[in-house]
Order: C-alpha cells, then structure tokens, then sequence
C-alpha cells in the first residue's frame, strides 16, 4: 500500500505539471508570483495571456478534485462489492486519478500479471467510466475554462477549443470503427456485437496516452497494432494531463498540407488563420518526435532482436507517455530501458522544450542569401 501511495502522488503530479502544483502551494502560503514565474507558468499550462492564470489555476485544482472524486465514486459501485469497502475505495480512487492523469498504472496484477482491466473487457460502468476520465484529462485544461464559461455554445469557443473539441470527436469515433474493423475477427472474436464496440471505444481512447487495455495487445492484428501506434504517435491535447505529439500540432499540420494542395498560402480553420510560427513550430515538433522515435526503434532493434511491429509499439508507447506494451517491456536489456526511460521523460516535458533547455537560441545578425533547392 505504501509503494501505491508513492506511485499515485507522482502520477498526480506528473498529471497536473510541477509548475502548477507549485503555483497552488505558493498562492497557499500567501507569496507573491513574478513575472518570470507567471510565464513559466503560461507555457506549463499553455495559458493565452498572463492575467488569466491564477483564473485558470482555479479551474485546474478545483476541476481536477471533483473530476477525479465524481470518477472514485461511480467506480466505487463496481470495486466496493467486489472487494470490500477499505480495499474497494483504495481502489477506486487510485484508478480514477490514474485514468484522469492518463497514466494507465492498474492494481489488478493479483489476478494475473499484466493483464490490466482485461478482467472487466464486458463491463460498461468500467469502461465508459474510465474512457471518460481519460478524455477528460486529455482535453487540457484550457478547454476546461472555456467549456465551462460558454457552455455548449460552440461558436464562442476559442479556436483552440473548436480544434481541439473536433479533433478529439474525430479521432475517438474514426479510432472506434477503425479498430473494430481491424480486430472484430481477431481479438474482438469472443466478445458479443455489443462489446466489440464498447473495446473498440475503449482501445480508441486509451491509446491517446493513457495506457489501459481490456484485451491482449499482443495478439493485436498487424492492422491493429499500426493504429494503436498512429493514436499513441498522436497523444492528448496540450497543456493536459496526456503526452504524445498532441492533437493540435498534428491537426495544425494535417490542415497546412490541406491548405498547400489548394494552393493557398495562409492556413485557416473556422473562419481564423493560423500564425505562421505555430505552423513551423508544429513541423518542427513532429520532426523532432519521429527522429528521436526512430533512433530508440534502431537502438533497440540493434542490440535485441523484437519484431519492427512490437518495437516501434513500445518506442511510440514510451515517447507519448502510454505505457501499452505488447509484452516486450520486462525482455528489454539494461541499456534499451534506459533508452525507454530517457524517451519517456522527453516526451512528457515535450521535444522542444527538451532541445530549447539545452541548446543555447541566439538571434541571427546576418541573414544568409536566399538560394531555391528542390523539393518533392
């Protein structure tokens, strides 16, 4: 119990971000924030403006209390009955904050070693429950603030809440059907109509980040197996409990190369165009994620011998902070979990942050002649 209690308090805090568990015990002592710290804070959270972060703060620390309790509670009806009051709550608290903090960490290794929520695969106050906390936390905490002032008023939404809300819809219900299609004869084979979709939805959720299964990964099809990747590769939304590429930067991506096969030479979305920095910045970081993804898949391919499938499966795990396996994780030498662990901690403080921290940015005084090259 007391290596429980260690985990989940580091899942709690690696969920909420060091910056705003910091902020929260600086405004409780009564000291006074910076400049400097406010903008750390800002990009933490990723916060519009500096005067709305003690606003968004407020939301974080009292969204996630009572998400996360509302979690514990509908859970407890199920983990209760089954193994007694003291244990059952345990239970239920650790894993709604585990699912809200998209971190996959289970208790149900007594029934057998990592099996997950294999054992409740049929049951949907598990699922849907737990499918909800993980798309909640995935969401990021700006689109919290804005939902809750504009309720479901759409078009008063920021445009990163529009984008975000769309894509999270897109990516949930394509990941659902695309996922049925791929297992429906495979792993989904013993399952009935009803619960092939609601694993199928499952499987499309917990991909983005957070680390759950209710089937056996590796027996995943070679199809099943490539989407699962895709969503990890993918992730959650930034400034949110969940890790990977994120959502927008992706979309921001998808709708540059949209917008470049139009022939248009501005990118917009929702009536609104796209800062020309947030799109190189969006290409950079999916650059930077695939070419360190790629060097942890030949490191590990050149020292033990996996199969491409099951290696790029645990690389794409690790670098968007999932922690789905096929099984391969506990055979990893001594030198490939080190490479696991570095591309872990790198993708959940993010790719450029991780190259800015340590390259030193120093403005150009000269700019070089222009000269075209080929391209495509």
């Amino acid at each position: 119990r007391f290596g429980q209690i260690v985990l989940i308090c580091l899942i709690q805090i690696g969920g909420l971000g060091y910056m705003t568990l910091a902020m929260t015990i600086a405004i409780i002592l009564g000291k006074k924030m910076g400049l400097k710290h406010r903008s750390l804070m800002m990009e933490s959270v990723s916060a519009r403006s500096l005067g709305s972060i003690f606003d968004l703060l407020k939301y974080i620390v009292v969204g996630t209390v009572a998400i996360e309790g509302i979690g514990a509670v509908i859970l407890s009806f199920r983990f209760i009955p089954e193994f007694g009051f003291s244990r059952g709550c345990w239970y239920s608290v650790f894993h709604s904050i585990s699912a809200f903090c998209n971190a996959g960490f289970d208790l149900m290794g007594f029934r057998e070693p990592y099996n997950s929520l294999v054992y409740y695969v049929e049951d949907p106050l598990i699922n849907i429950t737990v499918s909800a906390l993980i798309l909640l936390g995935g969401l990021g905490f700006v689109v919290w603030q804005d939902v809750w002032i504009n309720g479901l008023k759409f078009k008063k939404y920021s445009l990163h809440t529009k984008l975000m809300v769309t894509a999270s819809v897109i990516l949930t219900l394509g990941g659902t059907a695309l996922f049925w299609a791929a297992e429906r004869e495979n792993v989904l084979a013993q399952l009935s109509d009803a619960d092939k979709w609601l694993a199928s939805l499952f499987h499309s959720v917990s991909a983005r980040t957070a680390g759950f299964n209710t089937v056996d990964l590796a027996a995943l099809s070679g199809a099943g197996g490539l989407l699962m990747i895709v969503l990890m590769f993918i992730g959650a939304g930034p400034g949110s409990t969940g890790g990977g590429v994120k959502v927008t930067t992706v979309a921001v991506c998808l709708l540059s190369l949209m917008g470049y096969a139009r022939g248009n030479r501005e990118v917009s979305v929702f009536n609104r165009r796209l800062d020309e920095n947030q799109i190189r910045r969006s290409a950079s970081a999916v650059t930077l994620y695939m070419t360190m993804a790629l060097a942890g898949c030949y490191i590990i391919m050149v020292t033990q011998s996996f199969s491409i499938q099951d290696v790029l499966f645990e690389v794409f795990s690790a670098m968007s902070t999932v922690g789905l396996s096929t099984g391969i994780t506990r055979d990893l030498s001594v030198l490939n979990r080190i490479v696991v662990i570095l591309m872990m901690f790198c993708g959940r403080i993010g790719s450029l942050t991780m190259i800015m921290a340590v390259v030193e940015h120093l403005p150009p005084r000269i700019k070089d002649p222009v000269e075209q090259i080929v391209i495509g």
